[in-house]
Formats: C-alpha cells, structure tokens, sequence
C-alpha cells in the first residue's frame, strides 16, 4: 500500500539519520527528533513488524557508518536511547530499560517498551516490571491510554507473559490521571475492542467508581451492556486465557477451554434504578440485558417486575420482546 511504503520510507530515513548522529564521534546525546516525529504516526497495530523494521535498518546503518578518517582519536559514544529497546542484544535491552527514567518520547516507544514485558529475556521481563510504572506517571496519560487500548485485549496471546507482568499494566491503569484519560476514552470511543479494555482493566477497581456513568453515556452499546450487566450482578469478569481439556485421552483428542475470572464489584446505586435505566437504554444490546437479568431477578424486584415485564414485552426488538413475555409468564404462574 502507498500508505504504508510512505511510513516505511520515512522511518528508515529517520533511523539511517539517527544512526549517523549515534556514530559522529560527537560526545553528545544523538537527536532522536526526527526519529519521534517519524514513528508518532505509526498505527500499534503492527508493532513486530516496525520493531524488526527499526532493528534491522539501526543494526545495518551503524555497521556502515564509519568515523571520518581524520578522526581516528575519537570513538562513537556508546549511548543508550528508546531505540536500544528493539536491539537484538538482551543484556543491551535489559541496559536501556535500567536507564529509563523520564517520560516516553510518544506512544511507539512507549509501547516497545511494554512489549518488554514479553521478552524472550527474564531479566529484561523483570527491568521492564521495574521501570514501566515510573515512565508511565511520567508520560502523557493520552500516550499510556493509546498503547493499553492497543495492548490489554491481545495481551493474553504473549506467551511469554506471566501473571505479574499483566499486574505492572494493571497498576499503571490505577495512576489517577491514567485512569481518568482511560475513563474518557472508553466512553467516547466510537469503534475498537473498548469492551474487552474495559473487561481487562475491571481486574483491578480503577474504573468501579465510573462503571453507572459509562453504563450510561458510553457511545458504544456493547460497553454499556458490560457496565450493566457488572453493575447488575456485582461483580466484573474477564477471559485470562485458554487451557487445554484432553476430551479423550486415547485418541489425542482435546481442546482449548476459556479461562474466565470475576471479582466483586461495590454497587452504590438502587439495582432497580440501574435495571430500569437498562430496559430504557437505546440500543437493544442494553436492553437484552436488562431482559435476562429482569428474569433472573423476579423475586428481588418484588411490584415493579410486573412494569418492566410489560414494557420489554412491548419492545420492538423481537428478543428483548420474547424476554419480556418469558417475564410475563412467570410473573403468572407465581403470587408475584
């Protein structure tokens, strides 16, 4: 795609220029400016790609670039930048993340960062668990949100992760201003896996305090419909991976079974208020929810089920209509 070739040709042209900067023989840090702006428009979509992309090319052009001859006392500077992090050296992986103290340049190198977290390398996994969290309070709580919308719905595909390594996230998520910038993006996102962040971050009480508002102004219908149903049940769930089932030993027969955990979540307002304002909610995901738990809740919700009943009975979606009159019908056939 032309798109992508004007990316590529860019980035390659930023990190040939960086590493020319690296190898002048200068006893200063290398600008990196070029090398930012280049990278800040790239999608985190396709990390690996970018990542071997800017190793292959920074490994190459540092081979190439030799010191003028007339400089021959003098020998490149050593020096340890965000680049360092696609190296294909472990132990100089490891060395740049001890050195990180500051904010991330942008959202790429952010994000090469947290893809440290499943590092072929333990001890690079165990600098990256000690160095994330202080560059995140540091950078821009836009950037962190880009890269944990990108990170939290595929990261159960890194094999390499481990539980602990979910948890450095997970902590980073709780900072206040990142929680906050997470909280407006998930409600104003109009497209994107926000239900799966949303599932991801409710492994931690960063956003129960927001769960009615998001309930209720998320633009998203699928991220209201999951606030709903927490708020409803009380308590938050999240797929944490696969495990293998054998079916049938003899025959190597088997497969790969969903990993869904939960914990409790405080609920502050009335359940019949939230399970009203679901079954008046626009979009019939939201309202199929209210149906199911409207079902499930009949005994609870005492004179007011019949109302909810008859309203979602009338409903002109045909599956939140036939929740409604499965309601109804056992409203009848109890003293209800």
């Amino acid at each position: 795609m032309p798109y992508q070739q004007e990316h590529e040709a860019e980035v390659l042209s930023a990190v040939k220029q960086f590493a020319q900067s690296v190898n002048s023989g200068r006893k200063v840090v290398a600008d990196m400016s070029m090398l930012v702006a280049a990278t800040s428009n790239l999608s985190l979509a396709n990390l690996d790609f970018w990542e071997r992309l800017i190793r292959w090319e920074f490994s190459r052009e540092l081979k190439n670039t030799i010191p003028s001859k007339w400089k021959f006392w003098t020998q490149p500077t050593p020096f340890l930048t965000w680049i360092d992090l696609c190296s294909e050296d472990g132990f100089k992986r490891q060395k740049t993340l001890r050195t990180l103290s500051g904010a991330a340049p942008n959202g790429f190198f952010f994000a090469i960062a947290v893809r440290r977290l499943n590092d072929w390398v333990p001890q690079v996994r165990e600098a990256a668990r000690e160095k994330l969290p202080i560059v995140a309070k540091h950078t821009d709580p836009e950037l962190v949100v880009d890269v944990l919308c990108a990170t939290l719905p595929h990261w159960n595909s890194w094999g390499r992760m481990e539980d602990k390594d979910k948890q450095v996230l997970i902590e980073i998520t709780c900072i206040e201003k990142i929680g906050l910038a997470l909280k407006s993006r998930i409600l104003s996102t109009t497209s994107g896996p926000m239900t799966s962040v949303l599932s991801q971050v409710g492994r931690a009480e960063t956003l129960d305090r927001y769960l009615d508002e998001i309930a209720r102004k998320a633009i998203q219908p699928s991220v209201r419909a999951k606030s709903y149903r927490c708020l409803l049940e009380g308590k938050m769930a999240w797929f944490a991976g696969r495990k293998w089932e054998w079916t049938d030993k003899r025959y190597c027969k088997g497969h790969f079974k969903p990993i869904i955990r939960e914990r409790n979540v405080l609920v502050t307002s009335p359940s019949l208020e939230i399970l009203i304002s679901a079954a008046t909610d626009r979009s019939p995901i939201v309202r199929r929810v209210a149906g199911e738990m409207l079902i499930r809740e009949l005994a609870k919700i005492g004179t007011e089920s019949l109302k909810l009943a008859h309203l979602l009975a009338s409903d002109k979606s045909p599956s939140v209509a036939e929740r409604g009159k499965f309601a109804l019908k056992r409203l009848k056939n109890s003293d209800l």
